[in-house]
């Protein structure tokens, strides 16, 4: 990074969602619900998961190492939300924008591939031999492997932030993100945006085809049950991962998929706070609500501490 970005901009102003004092209060009491909710719902299927022995098996490995993502991705945006909507210091720093943008990509990635890693077609082709084929140290590989995300937010963080963004510091979202940052750049060269969407591809795309795929499999494998009761039993194993899938990758390919010159920042602080905020809420009441298992090893423990 060049003297010019040091000096020119040493911190940013996020502007949040409003200057309304009392709508401000409003949101600052819904994001904060939000939150806490998200924390609880995360920290209580971690827990079970952890707690009861039927719950040990590879599609609980991932969801659970899901909620670890989703806990700390909650917490890269939540908390600058919420002093953002209760203060009128409305400043951050450019080390701290930096962290946030780096965290912010490299969770995002990481859960992309992690996603992809909970392979439901083996569970429902194979699923007296799914445990064996998922040995513990091949999830504990490829959970690894997900975290690979951080090295391809390395790149777009130090990509980004080499931007010139002459005097102009004042981002319109409530986090360091990239649409609003490649806005507030001088100029934006070609070679940047072709790295975007290879970042975009590979980290993203790649992972979406990949369940694409393992989809196309479901469904071949479906079309081989007679019943049609016994297809939607089989069905259901893995529709609250498509269910968070759909969610998740939408609303990501969504933003960052389109050229610069079309980004519309107040659409896109919308969609952005349903990816960074609500989905981590949401994961654990897809994957609680919807299993009979998770309510059993919950009712189990409520049982124990009762008695």
């Amino acid at each position: 990074m060049d003297e010019k970005n040091y000096t020119t901009v040493k911190e940013f102003i996020l502007l949040g969602f409003t200057t309304d004092p009392w709508l401000q209060r409003v949101l600052f009491y819904i994001f904060l619900i939000i939150y806490i909710s998200s924390l609880l719902g995360n920290i209580t299927l971690i827990s079970l998961i952890c707690a009861d022995s039927c719950l040990h098996t590879p599609m609980y490995f991932f969801i659970g190492n899901l909620s670890f993502l989703d806990l700390w991705h909650a917490s890269v945006y939540a908390p600058q939300i919420l002093m953002t909507c209760t203060s009128d210091d409305k400043r951050i720093s450019f080390a701290g924008c930096l962290a946030q943008f780096f965290f912010s990509a490299g969770l995002a990635y990481s859960e992309c591939y992690l996603l992809a890693a909970v392979d439901r077609y083996a569970a429902i082709s194979s699923p007296l031999l799914h445990s064996q084929a998922m040995s513990p140290s091949l999830r504990v590989s490829l959970v690894a492997a997900s975290y690979s995300g951080f090295v391809n937010s390395t790149i777009i963080t130090s990509e980004t932030f080499t931007l010139s963004f002459c005097a102009n510091n004042v981002i319109d979202d409530f986090f360091c993100d990239l649409p609003p940052l490649v806005k507030l750049a001088c100029d934006v060269k070609e070679s940047y945006q072709a790295g975007l969407y290879f970042i975009l591809a590979s980290n993203v795309i790649t992972p979406a085809l990949l369940i694409l795929t393992s989809y196309l499999f479901i469904i071949a494998a479906l079309l081989k049950i007679r019943s049609t009761q016994g297809r939607l039993k089989a069905f259901s194993t893995c529709g609250s991962h498509l269910t968070a899938v759909t969610l998740y990758y939408g609303s990501i390919v969504f933003i960052y998929s389109r050229p610069s010159t079309s980004y519309a920042l107040e659409r896109d602080k919308v969609v952005s706070v349903f990816y960074t905020v609500v989905i981590p809420l949401l994961n654990p009441l897809i994957y609680s609500l919807r299993n009979k298992d998770v309510k059993n090893a919950l009712r189990k423990i409520m049982q124990t501490q009762i008695f």
